[in-house]
């Protein structure tokens, strides 16, 4: 066995334990008594603690202020029944974080203080883990550019922190998207792929805009020719088409853990399983055709979320009702079997604390 890493911590002497209310978990409401920082200096990883959660002091100047050298992940850890605290391929995360680093000229962050840390972290805040049906604790892994200079070029420095907190669902009904075919979430060649704070920025907006036309989110189309079908922005999006399950694929889509989650069970559940360009007309025409059986979006923070309407160009076109949902429904008790430790877990996906 590989030693773990030895991680200074200093205890808080004020827990908020007390002040969060369990029975009505909102998402990122509260957040653990705690967090892991480390810092990049010098070429290298410097240090690594666990510290009372507080504030950070940054000068004006601070690079990722300027320039957006910011990059984040999310993960979310469960509690069983016997108050063990497992968290859900955290691996996967850390292998997408990193990618996310490179595409951002950021320094890689080393397995043991991602996952190191994340053990130690979530051990010292156990109690903060939720254990009712349909809660977890959300990991938010996030770094940025710490260098005290302006002018546009990499950051010599940089500070990783891991924050967490408990929450309930991110999304409490089906969704009712719109096609969004003007504005643009990511481009070839672009950073789509990475999940990076700017990537979301830029999608308020748009965003805003279908809110007020009454849909809660976009289904982002390609840059080109915004004929093909990308993502939700707060999530991957899944459609299952006669019995194929199918999913929009490219380097402008973040490889989502859980999309590539439901395309493995999918796949060890018999379906037919794709990743691939998905056009709008394809989606529906197939709608249309009532061949367009499940549509729903998936993700770490939305887990599965049906989608009940997509509007596209002034009209309306409705999804199948709850009755229909044979595929997801069934995917979505498995990793909650899975996930709070109800079942076997024959993959491996439970890094338990």
């Amino acid at each position: 066995m590989l030693e773990m890493l030895e991680i200074k911590t200093t205890r808080t002497q004020n827990s908020r334990l007390s002040s969060v209310d369990f029975e009505n978990l909102s998402f990122g409401k509260y957040f653990s008594d705690h967090m892991l920082v480390a810092d990049y200096a010098d070429g290298k990883w410097q240090s690594c603690e666990i510290v009372p959660y507080g504030n950070f002091s940054l000068d004006p100047a601070t690079s990722v202020l300027h320039y957006g050298q910011a990059i984040f992940e999310g993960i979310k850890a469960y509690k069983f029944a016997d108050g063990t605290v497992s968290i859900f391929r955290p691996d996967k995360n850390w292998e997408r974080f990193n990618k996310s680093a490179s595409r951002l000229e950021m320094p890689e962050v080393p397995q043991e203080i991602f996952m190191d840390g994340l053990k130690q972290l979530l051990d010292l805040d156990r109690d903060w883990v939720p254990s009712a049906d349909g809660t977890s604790l959300y990991i938010r892994p996030f770094m940025f550019a710490t260098e005290v200079a302006l002018g546009v070029h990499p950051s010599i420095s940089y500070k990783f922190v891991v924050i967490t907190g408990p929450v309930g669902a991110y999304y409490s009904k089906p969704l009712k998207l719109k096609v969004e075919t003007h504005y643009t979430r990511a481009a070839d060649g672009g950073v789509g792929f990475s999940k990076n704070a700017g990537n979301y920025a830029l999608s308020l907006y748009p965003t805003k805009i279908a809110n007020d036309e009454g849909f809660d989110q976009l289904m982002w189309t390609d840059a080109k020719e915004h004929k093909y079908i990308e993502e939700a922005g707060t999530a991957n999006l899944v459609f299952r088409i006669g019995d194929t399950i199918i999913t929009p694929h490219g380097d402008t889509i973040l490889h989502g853990v859980t999309r590539r989650t439901i395309i493995e069970l999918a796949e060890h559940f018999g379906y037919k399983a794709e990743q691939r360009k998905v056009s709008v007309q394809e989606l529906i025409e197939g709608i249309e055709k009532g061949i367009v059986l499940e549509a729903f979006a998936a993700g770490t923070a939305a887990t599965i979320t049906p989608i009940s309407t997509i509007g596209y160009e002034g009209k309306l076109y409705e999804l199948p009702g709850a009755e229909g949902r044979s595929f997801s429904d069934k995917v979505l008790k498995y990793l909650n079997d899975l996930r709070y430790g109800r079942i076997a877990d024959e993959f491996g996906w439970n890094f338990i604390v």
